[in-house]
């Protein structure tokens, strides 16, 4: 019986190329149209599939733009 670790292990390959904490720029913004993208499918249904995941990418890009976008005044 496979734990929990392995099955996301197996199903991380598949998605790694979209859920990632972004380090550089270009990364920062390969999530922004990531998540450009699940806007358009997800909109604002919180019940559909991916919505969590929509979730999460906001978070990621959030932390990015404190600490490396200046505020304007």
């Amino acid at each position: 019986m496979m734990s929990d670790v392995q099955q996301v292990e197996q199903a991380w390959a598949s998605i790694a190329d979209v859920l990632f904490v972004p380090h550089t720029e270009a990364e920062y913004n390969a999530l922004v149209i990531v998540l450009d993208q699940l806007i358009d499918t997800v909109g604002e249904d919180e019940s559909h599939p991916l919505a969590s995941l929509m979730e999460v990418i906001s978070v990621l890009i959030e932390k990015y733009e404190d600490e490396n976008v200046p505020e304007l005044d």
